[in-house]
């Protein structure tokens, strides 16, 4: 059910972006559109991992430097028929874990010293199978699309504002000037709105795929409540663009609506996890 919702989600998105750029640029400006989504999917999906791995300061450790840790990542790689991720510390007081890399060759995980601090052995297990669901889901690849896609709509709406700025108008007969105005407002925050939906849509996926992987949903829904506990009490300085990464969101200490949330409520996803029987 997860993965039909994030499919249709996807097909909304792209539908978004095609009617932006009939409605503000004509065919030229869904062309630049176009291009412009497919250059930003070509560098975050090449790049991403190691531009958010240098941004928060993560280090790459070796079983000798974390033999617990990583033979925990290990064995549950194997239970996954996953390929040994790269496994990184990141030295941060709130507790809190990603996954990266483009494709479960190239996975990664990454967790913050205050999650290994706060998390019994079985309660890290359910979060690192978490993050090991999401490689094993692609869910970086779905994320990195929906991100270029709305990336693009919203750039489309840019142009359109500075065109309508500098007197520049659509080649189209058929452009209506009152469509282009809506779309310029609307379109951003709808395709912003879709690609959260996505982003929570995976979160479900993961944590269904991160307790079949441990064997038992209770340690993910336990360490959930204590995760999100301690981010609304340890403050972390995240980017805003890579909050929905995380297995909490860092930044949830604000009031924000869920709508506008990266992540399903904590409450909802205990609730699965507890009704989930994993054989």
């Amino acid at each position: 059910m997860n993965t039909f919702k994030t499919m249709i989600l996807m097909v909304t998105l792209t539908v978004m972006l095609v009617g932006a750029g009939a409605i503000l640029g004509g065919r030229v400006g869904m062309t630049i559109a176009l291009i412009f989504a497919f250059g930003i999917n070509f560098i975050t999906y090449w790049f991403s991992d190691k531009i958010v791995l240098k941004m928060y300061g993560a280090r790459q450790v070796t079983e000798a430097e974390a033999p617990e840790f990583y033979s925990m990542v290990r064995r549950l790689a194997t239970k996954a028929g996953l390929p040994m991720p790269k496994v990184y510390i990141i030295d941060e007081d709130q507790p809190n874990a990603f996954a990266t890399g483009r494709n479960p060759e190239n996975g990664a995980v990454a967790a913050t010293t205050g999650i290994m601090r706060i998390l019994s052995k079985e309660e890290l297990e359910g979060v690192m199978a978490h993050e090991l669901a999401h490689i094993k889901n692609r869910d970086i690849l779905v994320s990195t699309i929906a991100a270029a896609l709305a990336g693009a709509i919203s750039y489309l709406a840019q142009m359109a504002q500075w065109a309508m700025i500098f007197g520049g108008r659509s080649d189209d007969e058929g452009s209506n000037p009152i469509a282009s105005i809506v779309m310029m407002i609307v379109a951003p925050i709808a395709a912003m709105l879709v690609q959260m939906a996505i982003s929570r849509s995976r979160e479900y996926g993961a944590d269904e795929g991160g307790a079949k992987i441990v064997g038992n949903p209770l340690y993910l829904a336990n360490a959930l409540e204590k995760l999100d506990y301690a981010s609304r009490q340890i403050p972390m300085n995240a980017n805003p663009a890579t909050s929905h990464m995380f297995i909490v969101n860092p930044l949830s200490g604000g009031s924000l609506l869920k709508l506008f949330s990266t992540h399903p409520p904590i409450e909802d996803r205990i609730a699965r996890l507890r009704a989930m029987r994993v054989r």
